[in-house]
C-alpha cells in the first residue's frame, strides 16, 4: 500500500515527520466579557491557541489555513509571513488579519460569542480562480494531548469535525454567506502521519478523507468555501459543543461581532483616563495605553475571577515543552497588574484580585511561587515580595475606601508574620533565582509592613513599624558595595548590589562570596559585590530613598552605564550583568541557558525614576510603545544585538520571549498615569508619608536570631525580637549586674526591651535566653558593643 492510497476509515498511526511549531510571541489575544469562557491567541497571522474552560492548558494548539490549487501550488499561511493585524478601534480584541500574496488575499475576522463557549472566524479568500481554502487545526482536548479522539461526521444534518476526551468535547463546522454548509471536504488524522499537512506535503492537495483518528494527538483538515464563517465550540461533550456552534452560526457573525465589541466598549468606558493625557502623549502611546488595559482584562479567568495569568504565551515556545509557560498566576505579577487597574479606578477588578489572593494564601501566610488558577502549585519556591504584594493591594484599596465587605485582617496578619519571621532574606528574588537580600524585595517587604500596619493595632502595629524602620535603616549595610573593581571601572563610588548572600545578616564578608548567575552554560565565579541589578530603583519609587540620594544617584549612573542598551526604538535595560535568560548569541532560542536581553518593563521602571528625579519621563514611555510586536503587544524582552533576519530578530523588536507580558502592559499604564499625576501612581501612601526618601533615625537597635546586630550607638535601647516567648538573661561588660526580662507578645513576635540607653561607647552587653514553652536554654551567649556616632 503506497503513501498515497490510505483507505478511508481510521487514520494511520503517527510518525515523527510533522514540523513542530509553537510560537511564544503573540500578535493578538482575545476573549469575551459575557458568559463565554473561551480565550484565543494569535501569531503569524493564525490562531495559535484556544483555552477552555480555564486558562491552564490550551484546548486547541493551532487553527491555520492552506491555500492551494490542488495540482502544483500550495502554501501554509503561518509560513507566509506577509500579514497585517488590526484591532477593532485599535483597542478592542476583535481581530482582523489580512494575508497578502501575489496570487491571493485572505481576510480573517476573529471574535468570541459573548454568550457561548464558541470561537468565530469569518473568512474571505480573493484571488486566482483556481485557488481553494483549506483548514488545519490541532485539538488538544482535556489534560492529556496524546489521548484525544477525532471524528468527521454528519450530525443533525450538519457536517462536523469532532474531538473528545472526557469530560471535554470540541465541535467545528462552517457555513457560507447564505447559511449553507461550508465544510466541503473533511478528514481527521494523527499528527505526524495522517494529518492534513502531511497530505499536502506528499500529494500537493487534499486526498485523504479519514472518518476517525485516535486516541493520540489528533488533527482536523477541511476544504472550505471561499467565504463564510467557521465556529469552534467547547463543551462537556462533542454533541453539546455542536449545539453551541450551530446556535452561534444561526445568530450570525456580524451580530455576534457587534455584541462582542459592545461588551468591550462598555468596560472600557468604566475606566478613568486623565484628560491631560491627550496633550501629554503621542498618538502611538495613547493607543497602546488603552490597548494595555484590554490586554490586562483579557488575561483574567472566568472560573476563578480575579485570577490574571502572567501571559497567554510560552517563552520560546518553539523550543520548549513547558506545560505551564506563563499560563499561571504569580502573586507579584497579579498585584502589579491590579495596581494598574486601581490607578484606572477599575476597583471591581482589583477587588476580585484581592479576593482571589485571600483564597489562595498558604496557611503560614505566604503565597506559592506560581500556581494553576485553582491554586494547585506549579513551581514551589518562596519569594518574599510575593507575600508582601497582596498586603500592598489591600492597603491601596483601603486608601480609596474600596475594600467593601472584603475582610483582610487575617490575611494581613499571616502575611506580615511570615515576612517578620523570614525577612529581610528571601529564598528567591523576583526573577525566580537567587536567595539573599536584594533591594527590590526588601523595598516591597518594608512597604508591606508599613501599609499593613493600618490593619493592626497596639503592639502588633508597633512591631510592624519597628521591623520596617530597622530594615530601612540597614539597607546600605546589607546591600551597598563601595570601591569595588566594577565601581572603579564604571567611575562611580559604589552601587546597590544585585543581591547579598544570606550570610550578610551575620557578617559583612558575605558580600565577597560568589553569587550564582543562573541560566549560563558555564557558571562564572563572580563575587556578589561585583554584580549590579536594576531592582534598586524600587527604593525611590516607594519613597525609601530620594531620587537624589547620593547612593541612588551613584547606582543609577552605574545601571545606565552597564545595563542600558540603545536600540533604534529607544533605550532598554537588562535585569543584571551576566544575565543568561535570553536567546543564545547566535539567536537560537533560550533552552536553559543563553544571554539576557533588554526588558521593556525595565524601561518603564527607569522612566519612573526619571520622573522622581524631575526629568521628562515621556521618552521612556515612547520607547516602550516603539518596542511592540506586529499586533501592538509588549514583549518580555527585545533583541538588542546585531540583526539576525533569518531568525526574525531585529534590534529594538520583540525577541522569542513571552509576548504579551501582562506586567509590562501594567507598567506602561502606570508610567503614563504617573506622568499625568507627576508622581508614581502606585507608590504606597503610608510608606511614602512615613519616609519621604529619608533615612529613619532610631533610638533603638533590633536584634533577632537571624539578624544578630553586633553594635548599637550610645543612647540606643537594645530590643530583642524572638519568634516565641522567652526569658532574656543579660548583663553589662562581661555579665555585670545581670537581670532577666520576660518577652512581651507584640503580635508578629516576642520582644524584650533591654535598658541600655545609659551605656557609653566602649561598653558591651552580654545576653542569652531561655525558651519558656520548650523549657530549654538557647545554649549560646551573644554580645553587642556600644559605639559612638551614627546608627550603624
Amino acid at each position: 500500500m503506497s503513501e498515497k492510497s490510505y483507505p478511508k476509515g481510521v487514520a494511520p498511526a503517527p510518525s515523527s515527520i510533522y514540523p513542530t511549531w509553537a510560537p511564544a510571541a503573540k500578535d493578538a489575544v482575545g476573549t469575551a466579557l459575557g458568559t463565554s469562557r473561551v480565550w484565543f491567541t494569535m501569531a503569524q497571522g493564525i490562531i495559535t491557541e484556544v483555552y477552555y474552560p480555564r486558562l491552564d492548558i490550551p484546548q486547541l494548539k493551532d487553527l491555520g489555513f492552506i491555500i492551494a490549487n490542488g495540482t502544483d501550488f500550495w502554501i501554509e499561511l503561518r509560513r507566509l509571513g506577509d500579514y497585517m493585524v488590526t484591532w477593532q478601534d485599535d483597542v478592542i480584541p476583535a481581530i482582523t488579519i489580512t494575508h497578502h500574496h501575489a496570487r491571493f488575499m485572505l481576510t480573517l475576522k476573529i471574535c468570541i460569542d459573548p454568550e457561548r463557549d464558541v470561537l468565530l472566524v469569518d473568512f474571505m479568500l480573493k484571488g486566482d480562480a483556481d485557488l481553494q481554502l483549506y483548514l488545519l487545526a490541532a485539538p488538544r482536548i482535556g489534560e492529556d494531548a496524546t489521548s484525544n479522539q477525532a471524528w468527521t461526521d454528519v450530525w443533525e444534518g450538519h457536517r462536523m469535525l469532532w474531538a473528545e476526551q472526557g469530560p471535554f468535547g470540541m465541535a467545528l463546522t462552517a457555513v457560507d454567506r447564505e447559511g449553507r454548509p461550508a465544510l466541503l471536504q473533511c478528514s481527521v488524522g494523527l499528527v505526524g502521519r495522517s494529518d492534513g499537512w502531511q497530505d499536502f506535503k506528499l500529494n500537493n492537495g487534499m486526498t485523504w478523507h479519514y472518518a476517525q483518528a485516535g486516541p493520540g494527538e489528533v488533527a482536523f483538515t477541511a476544504q472550505l468555501s471561499c467565504t463564510g464563517t467557521l465556529a469552534l465550540g467547547l463543551a462537556s461533550s462533542r454533541e453539546a459543543a455542536a449545539t453551541l456552534v450551530l446556535q452561534s452560526l444561526s445568530t450570525g457573525f456580524e451580530t455576534l461581532w457587534t455584541r462582542y465589541c459592545q461588551g468591550w466598549q462598555q468596560w472600557l468606558e468604566t475606566l478613568h483616563w486623565p484628560p491631560e493625557l491627550e496633550a501629554l502623549l503621542d498618538s502611538k502611546s495613547l493607543i497602546l495605553l488603552r490597548r494595555s488595559a484590554t490586554v490586562i482584562k483579557v488575561h483574567e479567568d472566568r472560573t476563578f475571577p480575579g485570577a490574571f495569568v502572567a501571559s497567554l504565551s510560552v517563552p520560546w515556545g518553539e523550543a520548549s515543552n513547558s506545560r505551564g509557560g506563563y499560563h499561571l498566576v504569580w502573586a507579584r505579577d497579579l498585584v502589579e497588574t491590579a495596581g494598574a487597574l486601581v490607578a484606572l479606578d477599575d476597583i471591581a477588578d482589583a477587588q476580585r484580585c484581592l479576593i482571589y489572593l485571600i483564597a489562595t494564601q498558604q496557611a503560614n501566610g505566604h503565597w506559592l511561587q506560581n500556581q494553576w488558577l485553582g491554586g494547585k502549585p506549579f513551581w514551589q519556591g518562596i519569594q518574599l515580595d510575593e507575600t508582601a504584594f497582596p498586603v500592598l493591594l489591600a492597603s491601596a484599596l483601603a486608601e480609596r475606601n474600596a475594600l467593601g465587605e472584603v475582610r483582610v485582617g487575617d490575611m494581613v496578619h499571616r502575611a506580615l508574620s511570615f515576612i517578620a519571621h523570614e525577612g529581610p532574606m528571601t529564598a528567591q528574588d523576583r526573577w525566580e533565582e537567587n536567595p539573599g537580600i536584594n533591594t527590590f524585595t526588601v523595598a516591597v517587604a518594608i512597604a508591606a509592613l508599613v501599609e499593613g500596619s493600618r490593619f493592626l493595632a497596639g503592639l502588633e502595629l508597633d512591631c510592624a513599624l519597628m521591623l520596617a524602620d530597622t530594615w530601612n535603616t540597614r539597607l546600605e549595610e546589607y546591600t551597598w558595595a563601595a570601591n569595588t573593581t566594577l565601581a572603579q571601572q564604571l567611575g562611580v563610588p559604589g552601587y546597590y548590589m544585585r543581591s547579598a548572600p544570606k550570610d550578610i545578616l551575620i557578617h559583612e564578608g558575605a558580600k565577597f562570596e560568589h553569587l550564582l548567575i543562573k541560566n549560563r552554560e558555564n557558571y562564572p565565579g563572580v563575587a556578589a559585590d561585583e554584580q549590579l541589578a536594576i531592582g534598586c530603583l524600587q527604593l525611590a519609587r516607594f519613597g525609601l530613598r530620594a531620587a537624589d540620594d547620593p547612593a541612588m544617584v551613584s547606582s543609577v549612573q552605574a545601571i545606565d552605564l552597564l545595563l542600558k542598551a540603545n536600540t533604534p526604538n529607544g533605550p532598554v535595560w537588562h535585569r543584571y550583568n551576566g544575565d543568561g535568560y535570553g536567546e543564545h548569541p547566535d539567536g537560537a532560542p533560550f533552552d536553559g541557558w543563553g544571554q539576557g536581553r533588554g526588558w521593556p518593563l525595565l524601561t518603564g521602571e527607569r522612566g519612573h525614576l526619571a520622573l522622581l528625579a524631575g526629568e521628562d519621563a515621556r521618552p521612556y514611555l515612547q520607547a516602550m510603545a516603539q518596542m511592540t510586536g506586529k499586533g501592538g503587544l509588549l514583549p518580555e524582552q527585545v533583541w538588542d544585538s546585531v540583526a539576525i533576519p533569518e531568525r526574525g530578530l531585529y534590534p529594538g523588536q520583540p525577541s522569542g520571549s513571552a509576548m504579551p507580558l501582562v506586567w509590562a502592559h501594567a507598567e506602561f499604564i502606570k508610567l503614563a498615569l504617573s506622568i499625568a499625576a507627576g508622581a508614581p501612581v502606585d507608590r504606597p501612601a503610608r510608606t511614602w508619608a512615613r519616609y519621604g526618601g529619608r533615612h529613619p533615625q532610631l533610638d533603638y537597635a533590633l536584634w533577632q536570631p537571624r539578624q544578630r546586630v553586633k553594635q548599637l550607638v550610645a543612647g540606643q535601647e537594645l530590643r530583642v525580637l524572638l519568634p516565641e516567648a522567652a526569658q532574656v538573661h543579660w548583663g553589662k561588660n562581661d555579665w555585670q549586674n545581670p537581670a532577666d526580662v520576660i518577652t512581651e507578645d507584640w503580635g508578629l513576635g516576642y520582644v524584650a526591651r533591654l535598658q541600655t540607653k545609659e551605656l557609653v561607647a566602649g561598653e558591651h552587653i552580654d545576653f542569652t535566653f531561655y525558651w519558656l514553652d520548650r523549657k530549654v536554654w538557647q545554649g549560646e551567649n551573644f554580645q553587642v558593643v556600644v559605639i559612638t556616632g551614627d546608627t550603624p
